[in-house]
């Protein structure tokens, strides 16, 4: 493992869109990320809740814990959920999200968590800690403890599970005391801001669904077509119900098709995001990240797939 994350280079690999364009019959220019937004509506991203703790400061109830928390679990490979009010989350080998600590410190890094402390914020041990997919492992480190063992530290900034975390997915440390939060990829706190412009949320119902940079499921029309040409049948006040997603860079993308996916001009000349050359949009009746009130209405349509598939609708 890395000790210092501060050697970290970045490097991005942009994925060609001619060949794709060309595909679809489609513009060969994809904006950059910052272009990305809905075209006649905007988004508010939701809050999570504010997780108040109790007296003691770091969220534990009753008595006082014991001094000598339990030997953490490995933390194993780390992965990267998508949270609905959080966006990317941190978690470890067995899903449970990972924290950051306010009072402590990433230049340099350093731990202010111990003894009561770290039994309700069990430390996350260093040994055996490996990055999983999109993570970059030059952000992983390690912290010693005053006790001598070795704690991980994502960008700088060590690392914590949650005692009533009690499954994958668990955010019950978000916001606790005001200085408790769940961890993004960088080392920085989780938030919608740091979704990609297009990503995938595994949703209880449907499955792996992609969205927007707000958290928001993306949508395609079932009347609407892609070969040999992208094109929309969502004009007027169709279009008003249901926002077509603008242009997402295919960089700004993750764990969507790189096939077909690219803007296209609207009748109308606005530019519009296809998956897999198909239109996407979203649903002014999903009032917050996580909803998707727009599932089969009208039977045309539905939530998208990674691939750009609408999920549950009748055989294309």
């Amino acid at each position: 493992m890395k000790t210092s994350w501060r050697t970290a280079a970045l490097v991005a690999t942009a994925a060609s869109v001619l060949a794709l364009t060309t595909a679809c019959g489609q513009d060969n220019v994809t904006p950059p990320a910052s272009a990305a937004q809905n075209v006649g509506a905007s988004a508010s991203a939701a809050g999570i809740g504010t997780g108040l703790g109790s007296g003691n400061g770091y969220g534990a109830d009753g008595a006082q814990a014991s001094a000598s928390p339990t030997p953490a679990a490995p933390a194993g490979k780390l992965t990267v959920a998508t949270n609905p009010q959080l966006g990317n989350v941190l978690t470890d080998g067995s899903g449970l999200t990972l924290y950051r600590f306010d009072k402590d410190t990433a230049e340099p890094p350093k731990t202010n968590c111990e003894g009561d402390c770290a039994t309700t914020w069990p430390p996350v041990p260093a040994d055996d800690a490996n990055a999983g997919a999109g993570i970059d492992k030059a952000m992983l480190g390690e912290v010693t403890r005053p006790d001598g063992t070795k704690q991980l530290t994502i960008g700088g900034w060590p690392a914590y599970r949650y005692a009533k975390d009690l499954n994958s997915g668990d955010v019950n440390g978000q916001g606790v005391g005001g200085k408790w939060f769940a961890l993004a990829p960088n080392g920085k706190k989780a938030s919608l801001s740091s979704l990609p412009g297009l990503s995938v949320r595994k949703d209880p119902k449907l499955g792996d669904i992609v969205v927007d940079k707000n958290g928001r499921t993306v949508y395609r029309f079932l009347k609407d077509k892609a070969w040999p040409k992208s094109v929309s049948n969502c004009t007027g006040a169709c279009l008003e119900k249901w926002p077509a997603v603008a242009p997402v860079s295919a960089d700004d993308t993750q764990g969507v098709k790189k096939k077909g996916l690219m803007p296209f001009t609207r009748p109308d000349g606005v530019k519009q995001m296809s998956v897999n050359c198909w239109p996407i949009y979203t649903f002014s009746g999903d009032k917050k990240p996580g909803d998707t009130n727009g599932q089969g209405v009208g039977g045309t349509w539905y939530a998208v797939s990674p691939e750009g598939k609408p999920i549950g609708a009748p055989a294309e």
